[in-house]
Formats: C-alpha cells, sequence, structure tokens
C-alpha cells in the first residue's frame, strides 16, 4: 500500500476511535492499544480493516485529544448559528475534529489533502447533507488557517 492509502486508513481509524472514545467513555491509552492489536489491519465481523500507519494514526487521537479544546472552538465559529458542535452527531463530530487537528496542527499535510480525505469518510458513513457540511467547515477553516495553501 502506498504512504497515501495507509494515511488514508488511518484518519479512518482515528474517526472511529474518537467516536468509541466519547460514546463508550473508553480511555485514550486503552483505544489507541486496541485499535493498533485488534482493528487496524485485521479482519473484525468479517470486514477486512486496511492497514493503517500506526503513528500517524496515534497522532491525530492523541492530539485531537490533547487539542479538544481549541479545535471545539475553532469548529464552533465555522459552524452555521445556532448550531453548536454538541447538537451535531457523534460520527461528525469526530470527524470534523480529526480533520480540524490536521489543518491546525499537520502542516505537512495538504489543506486540500485533509478536506477530500474527510469528505471521503464522510461519504463512508452517511449519503446526504452531512457530506457537504464536513467540506463545507473544513474548507471554512482551512481558508482561516491556512490561506497561504490556497
Amino acid at each position: 500500500m502506498s504512504r497515501g492509502e495507509l494515511r488514508s486508513s488511518a484518519r479512518l481509524g482515528a474517526v472511529q476511535a474518537l467516536y468509541q472514545m466519547e460514546i463508550a467513555g473508553k480511555d485514550l491509552g486503552d483505544v489507541i492499544a486496541e485499535f493498533q492489536a485488534h482493528w487496524l489491519g485485521q479482519t473484525v465481523d468479517d470486514i477486512e480493516m486496511k492497514p493503517a500507519e500506526s503513528a500517524f494514526f496515534t497522532s491525530l487521537v492523541e492530539g485531537v485529544v490533547r487539542d479538544q479544546r481549541s479545535i471545539d472552538q475553532s469548529i464552533n465559529a465555522s459552524l452555521v448559528e445556532g448550531w453548536p458542535l454538541t447538537r451535531i452527531e457523534a460520527v461528525l463530530r469526530a470527524i470534523l475534529r480529526s480533520g480540524c487537528f490536521e489543518l491546525l496542527r499537520r502542516k505537512d499535510v495538504p489543506a486540500k489533502v485533509v478536506i477530500r480525505e474527510y469528505g471521503d469518510i464522510a461519504r463512508a458513513f452517511y449519503e446526504g447533507e452531512e457530506v457537504g457540511m464536513v467540506s463545507a467547515v473544513l474548507d471554512r477553516l482551512a481558508h482561516q488557517l491556512r490561506p497561504d495553501d490556497f
């Protein structure tokens, strides 16, 4: 697999891990260990999970947890008034948080790649307007946080 494919899988795994942490209240260390041992690159419930860049996965999950307060403030400022992040479904929150973290802290990843990748992840979970919302919010954030990328 290419580095890009490994990172795409790491992003999907990070979104799933962040969701699991929020819904099940799992500890950061436990969820990272569980995903690395039992999910990433494994077959779970007859679904083959693609291999992922482990260090990138860990960077995303740990980074979102560490910077969640500033990430949430940035996302809230980019959402339509009256729709705070707390009103958005948990999977969408995980997608937006991970995407926002990359825009804030992973300058090695071009902003357009971040927007495209998380749009693709949103498509894996949703068929409707959620995909457009993810792309719009991340695009707005990217233009604010990384204007030189455009």
